[in-house]
């Protein structure tokens, strides 16, 4: 005895039949957001050529890709670009301003910061252990890295042994964008510490000119003259502006 089913037609590859012999067709997989293969090529560009051949949008794009995976980023990193000036001064950017940023979440403040540290930590490691005097050039270019954009004062003091290695890099103090507050005791109670021969100190101006101001200058004596009480000398005193420096020694301040 013959069956109906024996006779019903068998499906075409691909296509399920359903109970009344019409074939269901397989949905077709959603199409990939348009920013997946920029993020592909971008990295690919970057890898190929370096940061060089990127403009600074396109480098804060693949710091951001990480903390922000499923949204275009081309956006945010323009706004960030707007808002503080160049790569340089997002990175450095403190974390209370980056937040206020509309779409900037915790993860991207975060991925930020990384790269600043990152930045500071690569910039240190060729100077600590090296004669400061020798390798000067070297010095200066870590502090502007470390320094030179930030949005508040910072006074950081380099402690050297007597052969002027640089025994220790550290930020004394972090004011206000025209002020930081410096006690000379507390700067050679930590050379004391340290076993340092001498120092060379270094702060910023955030309104961008190195210019030495008055009350630098008392607070720079005040330093030097403790320091000389104890055996300690003071090499000199930078204030590292936005595009150039000023050295006391240079100008006859020290």
């Amino acid at each position: 005895m013959t069956t109906r089913n024996q006779f019903a037609e068998k499906p075409f590859p691909g296509f399920d039949a359903d109970f009344e012999g019409i074939p269901a067709v397989k949905p077709a997989k959603a199409p990939e957001p348009h920013y997946t293969n920029h993020r592909q090529r971008l990295r690919a560009r970057f890898m190929r050529a370096g940061a060089t051949a990127l403009a600074d949008y396109e480098m804060l794009e693949l710091v951001l890709f990480r903390a922000i995976p499923r949204r275009d980023v081309k956006p945010l990193a323009k706004r960030l670009l707007a808002e503080f000036g160049d790569f340089n001064r997002v990175i450095t950017a403190p974390p209370s301003r980056l937040a206020k940023m509309q779409g900037i979440g915790d993860a991207a403040v975060q991925e930020l910061k990384i790269v600043e540290a990152a930045a500071q930590m690569l910039g240190q490691a060729k100077v600590l252990g090296k004669n400061a005097i020798t390798s000067w050039s070297a010095l200066m270019e870590y502090c502007k890295t470390v320094m030179a954009h930030r949005e508040t004062e910072q006074f950081r003091i380099l402690y050297l042994d007597r052969k002027n290695t640089l025994i220790a890099d550290e930020a004394q103090a972090v004011g206000t964008v025209d002020h930081v507050p410096v006690y000379p005791r507390e700067v050679v109670k930590r050379a004391l510490e340290l076993n340092a021969s001498s120092l060379i100190l270094v702060h910023n101006h955030p309104s961008g000119s190195p210019e030495p101001s008055d009350d630098d200058i008392v607070m720079t004596n005040k330093i030097v003259d403790a320091a000389k009480a104890l055996g300690i000398s003071v090499h000199d005193h930078i204030i590292i502006g936005k595009e150039r420096d000023a050295s006391f020694k240079t100008l006859g301040l020290i």
